[in-house]
């Protein structure tokens, strides 16, 4: 295997990893902390502490039961286009970081440190990291979602290139069961299906030059997560929804959570749109759950459309991109994500 190979594969590395030693070198500062790559035997653990961090953070009255079922942490890990970071004390893991690269574009998090080790640079050393694995893999931009409140969040962040643009709004909507089309990615045949992915790719590409969702809908195809709505267009797909959802997913039992969602601009994008929308709320009405979507409020028309759909604003954060420019949060892109 290369070394581009090993460095893109699953990141649940088996133990010892002889490349901790390897990255640990590169930042000998900051006393007894060294940053590798998690291991397999760690990930429970991992899954605690961005529990506790966050929930210590945000309040909550029992921090470790912080987002309930949702599981952000293991089926990100399990996912070939992930790479998960491991800052330790003397073997003891502190904090992770999660790398997700998806084409051109890649984005981190949920970065989590230990609260009894906050501000001893656990977080700049995970960052340190972080950008390094991401300039390994060549992307041309990157982002993340963080805490608009947090003059500390967001000038940990600036020192390492990323500059604070609009504001991304998580929405929730309960739909109702009505009769819509519904076509489903894990239901066409395999030569469909390939088919389907590489059209999606396309899709994508138009919107953002070298994005490209195609490792994360067969992460979800293969862990079963979740599901990829489509919409069918007169001569090609016209666009897509990954829905997270059920036990073990990002969404949980719940919450159906759509972590990306795109159509294809241009003429008749509202309506496209709204036929994605129609597909995804079927899909999580069936479930009981509640449809939860992140848009950033560079993408007006999205925004106000989903809004006029009856969507509520529940919580907000601030993205940040390196380099500072617009990337695809932008007026015109039909687009639903917000990189937490």
């Amino acid at each position: 295997m290369g070394k581009k190979e090993q460095q893109e594969r699953a990141v649940a590395a088996p133990e010892p990893d002889p490349r901790e030693k390897k990255i640990a070198q590169k930042h000998p500062a900051e006393s007894s902390i060294t940053v590798g790559l998690l291991k397999k035997s760690e990930v429970a653990e991992a899954d605690r502490i961005m529990r506790v961090a966050f929930g210590t953070f945000l309040g909550a009255p029992n921090p470790e039961e912080f987002m309930g079922d949702r599981q952000f942490m293991i089926p990100r890990v399990q996912s070939a286009h992930v790479k998960a970071l491991a800052a330790r004390d003397r073997g003891k893991l502190v904090g992770t970081n999660l790398v997700t690269r998806w084409g051109s574009f890649a984005f981190f998090g949920p970065l989590t440190v230990l609260p009894e080790y906050w501000d001893r640079g656990v977080a700049k050393l995970l960052m340190k990291a972080t950008v390094e694995a991401m300039d390994d893999w060549g992307v041309q931009h990157s982002g993340l979602f963080t805490f608009a409140q947090s003059a500390r969040h967001v000038g940990l962040y600036q020192k390492f290139g990323y500059w604070p643009q609009y504001l991304t709004a998580i929405l929730t909507r309960t739909p109702e069961l009505v009769s819509s089309d519904l076509q489903l990615l894990s239901a066409c045949r395999q030569a469909e299906r390939e088919s389907a992915i590489a059209t999606l790719a396309q899709l994508t590409d138009r919107i953002h030059k070298g994005l490209d969702l195609t490792a994360e809908i067969r992460s979800v195809l293969a862990q079963k997560n979740g599901e990829v709505v489509l919409v069918q267009g007169r001569r090609e797909l016209d666009g897509f929804a990954i829905c997270l959802t059920g036990a073990g997913s990002e969404g949980g039992e719940k919450v159906c959570y759509i972590k990306f969602a795109a159509v294809r601009g241009g003429a008749g994008a509202a309506s496209r749109f709204d036929r994605l929308l129609d597909g995804s709320e079927r899909f999580a009405a069936e479930r009981g759950a509640v449809v939860e979507a992140g848009v950033n409020l560079a993408r007006v028309e999205t925004f106000q459309r989903l809004r006029e759909r009856g969507y509520s604003v529940t919580t907000q954060g601030v993205a940040m991109q390196r380099p500072h420019r617009e990337g695809f949060n932008r007026p015109g892109a039909w687009v639903i994500d917000d990189w937490r």
